[in-house]
């Protein structure tokens, strides 16, 4: 390069600076050098602007080339059939209204229709088309819900992809292996340099995929490097042995009990208290058992309570938290602890032999029964006792609807939890049919898909008599939108008679009828693209 070429470069960067300023405020404000005011001022302007920018490309120095690219992995998986990768794009090519409010109409929402699709590719084993990735990530960055289920259908190339777009960063901390430097899990020295040098969120990504895979040498890794580890690190690592909890790790929790932090001590109270042969249970066992007993004086056998009078340092080094809520009494506080930490085996010996569902048929004097009850539920619940659940549970057609021990919505879901999808799915029907849908809404939510044909049934008919009643059919909006996802496709012939818009009784609100009609007609559409998504996801058939 010539000195003089060398001295107009140098000076291209302050030129340039100069015209830009002067197009932001106006050649009637200021003139920079070389160009006279006037009329023709911006147009000189425009002239010196296109010079300069001429001599800027040609005055820029060769860079280095970059190192090329390496081609993206291949996906051994077998391809979609034709019309599910044309379905696919249609799902993806999808935006939902940006009205965000008022009546849906009679279309189906694609967007809700793609995680069941991915579901049921991902099932098949299918890889993605790779035309489609870039949307398919642009669509997993929106949606948190959609991650797994579309970064494994998604496959190797997606993290290759996103390597290379700042914006689908999310797919390497997300996926399993997602990481620039996360080993294979068969690679026990490039598992140790990572567990030791690695960020923090690659070290709970590989804890946890190394718990599901080997229990014991996840533990023993986090053994190594747990005392120097932050309390906020701790309460992560110690939340990952939950996958595959069992007796092998108790002696890690019990060491955790001291701890120095409330929270960890507090989980690893918790995990112990799940394994009921734990020396933490059966340490629980004999304080919740010295509270709770029965009374045979009485007319009727009658449960008695003795809340504990005080929480001592014993208590407190295995989990029970000393200070109550706001608006608790202490010792119901500390009672409730006890009770939900203390094997669910405890009891039948304690209380007379008496089975679970003979417990809680009893009486419980003096006000305790909600607390206890409510104990034993979240006992049943991280036990994963499912007769304990049943017997909490009740019968579904019963009078008080929450069953003898549930007291919320909430905790009969999570009980409904520990069953197997048929009789959860059977429980949830016979509910539905004695009290109708006005609280089934998030026992439905813990129901398998699709839906069993007795628990569609009753969702069905709910709805019909709902609409027959004359109901306010936006109350049961909710209901429907589970139902397009959830009933079974086969059940959209069972639905045809209900399209019709419907004799408005004189009570009803206005427009009623023909809001039912349309969400019936929105429902039917769903299932029959439901099961045509399906259809198209079965292996082609080679030509003849």
């Amino acid at each position: 390069m010539s000195r003089t070429t060398a001295t107009v470069a140098a000076s291209l960067p302050d030129r340039w600076e100069e015209l830009v300023t002067t197009a932001l405020l106006g050649t009637d404000r200021r003139t920079p050098p070389g160009v006279a005011p006037g009329p023709q001022a911006p147009s000189d302007l425009l002239d010196a602007a296109a010079s300069a920018t001429v001599r800027r490309r040609a005055g820029l120095r060769p860079a280095r080339p970059a190192e090329r690219l390496r081609p993206a992995p291949e996906d051994p998986r077998p391809q979609l059939p034709h019309a599910a990768a044309r379905r696919l794009a249609a799902l993806l090519a999808h935006r939902p209204g940006a009205s965000g409010g008022g009546r849906r109409g009679a279309a189906p929402d694609l967007m809700e229709l793609l995680p069941q699709w991915l579901q049921a590719a991902n099932a098949r084993g299918y890889a993605a088309p790779p035309q489609a990735l870039p949307a398919l990530l642009d669509a997993a960055r929106g949606r948190t819900d959609l991650r797994p289920a579309a970064l494994r259908f998604a496959g190797p190339r997606a993290l290759w992809l996103a390597r290379l777009n700042p914006d689908w960063r999310f797919a390497l901390r997300a996926a399993p292996g997602g990481g620039p430097s996360a080993p294979d899990l068969r690679d026990p020295q490039g598992i140790r340099r990572l567990w030791h040098e690695g960020l923090f969120a690659e070290r709970v990504t590989l804890l946890t995929a190394l718990r599901s895979r080997d229990a014991a040498a996840a533990r023993a890794l986090l053994e190594e490097t747990w005392a120097t580890e932050r309390a906020e690190d701790r309460l992560m690592f110690l939340d990952s042995l939950r996958a595959g909890l069992g007796p092998d790790d108790e002696t890690f929790l019990e060491r955790a009990l001291a701890d120095r932090s409330r929270n960890v001590r507090a989980t690893a109270a918790e995990l112990l208290s799940a394994l009921p042969a734990s020396a933490l249970a059966a340490r629980m066992a004999v304080r919740a058992a010295a509270c709770v007993a029965v009374d045979r004086t009485r007319d009727a056998p009658t449960i008695v309570v003795e809340a504990p009078h005080e929480c001592d340092a014993a208590m407190e080094r295995d989990g029970v938290v000393a200070k109550a809520p706001a608006g608790r009494g202490e010792r119901s506080w500390w009672l409730g602890q006890l009770v939900e930490a203390a094997p669910l085996g405890t009891w039948p010996g304690r209380l007379g032999g008496r089975a679970p569902e003979e417990i809680v048929a009893l009486p419980v004097a003096d006000g305790w029964q909600g607390e206890l009850h409510a104990a034993w539920c979240r006992a049943a619940v991280r036990q994963r006792d499912a007769e304990w659940s049943r017997a909490l549970l009740g019968e579904p057609s019963a009078p008080e609807a929450g069953g003898p021990g549930a007291v919320s919505l909430a905790e009969r879901a999570r009980l409904l939890a520990t069953l197997d999808a048929g009789e959860r799915a059977a429980w949830v029907a016979g509910f539905i049919e004695t009290h109708g849908l006005s609280e089934a809404f998030q026992l439905l939510g813990v129901c398998a898909v699709p839906w069993a044909p007795p628990l569609g049934r009753a969702v069905v008919d709910a709805l019909n008599i709902a609409r027959d009643a004359g109901s306010y059919p936006w109350s049961f909006s909710g209901v429907m939108g589970l139902a397009e996802r959830c009933l079974d496709p086969s059940e959209a012939s069972r639905l045809d008679a209900l399209l019709a818009i419907p004799d408005e009784p004189e009570d009803a609100a206005p427009g009623a009828g023909s809001y039912w009609s349309e969400a019936f007609q929105r429902l039917v559409t769903t299932l029959r693209l439901r099961g045509a998504m399906l259809a198209e996801l079965a292996p082609e058939r080679p030509a003849a």
